[in-house]
């Protein structure tokens, strides 16, 4: 069965996860993920696509990046995999795949979801129980965002921009997002939509994608009747919001 094409919509951002294979490290000394973080801001400015959040954990990579031209995540993942693939199966005498398949990603509601996708993001080190908080983690923009240290991968989205008048209102509100732990609830939300390839959004914006890609964007509720003219509308895809 061919695989659906990913949802892009340009200007948009997209929560994105590539795995090792097997789960296994992708990681060995801090020269993989500088050579990693190099090759990152080299394929986002050639294929236009802003990073505006990452962390580099020992088997996986979470980036929220939004493209702007149609092909430019998918080329900047591929150029990505390319480059450090070579590079760390020359450094470590290895040969072969190092990644678990595709990426995955998510295409995001910035309103409701920017903000929360960057906590999710930058906090993985600390509900890894790798570091106490995201400050401690060497490879992650959390120091970028919260605390204007420099980085050239980085490029703020317009909800990032929103949260004050100068970098040190910005930088201070962002820090204080950070009080608690993103919630049970919102965490499953971002894992399914993520792992499943479905939009993360509101209903009405996950119904707005469905109609404009005419594709259906989210994962049905159980149960219900089927053979309502809702049920039918959503199964083939139509969906008018």
């Amino acid at each position: 069965m061919a695989r659906l094409p990913r949802f892009v919509l340009l200007g948009h951002p997209q929560h994105v996860i590539i795995r090792g294979n097997n789960r296994a490290a992708v990681f060995a000394a801090e020269e993989d993920y500088q050579f990693f973080l190099d090759k990152l801001a080299d394929a986002a400015k050639k294929h236009q696509c802003d990073i505006h959040a990452y962390v580099l954990m020992t088997n996986h990579i979470h980036l929220l990046a939004t493209p702007h031209k149609e092909d430019g995540l998918s080329k900047m993942m591929q150029m990505l995999g390319r480059y450090y693939v070579q590079y760390y199966n020359y450094t470590y005498k290895r040969s072969g795949t190092l990644w678990e398949g595709r990426y995955k990603a998510s295409l995001i509601d910035s309103e409701q979801y920017a903000l929360l996708c960057y906590r999710y993001i930058e906090l993985n080190p600390v509900r890894a129980n790798m570091v106490g908080h995201p400050a401690e983690y060497p490879w992650s923009s959390y120091c970028v965002n919260a605390l204007g240290q420099h980085d050239p991968i980085v490029t703020p989205h317009a909800m990032y921009w929103a949260l004050g008048n100068d970098d040190g209102q910005r930088q201070s509100h962002y820090r204080s997002l950070f009080d608690g732990q993103v919630d049970e609830i919102s965490l499953e939300q971002i894992r399914e939509a993520t792992n499943k390839a479905w939009v993360l959004g509101s209903d009405y914006f996950k119904q707005s994608i469905a109609s404009q890609l005419n594709r259906r964007s989210y994962k049905m509720a159980k149960g219900g009747d089927r053979k309502s003219s809702e049920f039918q509308k959503l199964k083939s895809g139509i969906n008018r919001v």
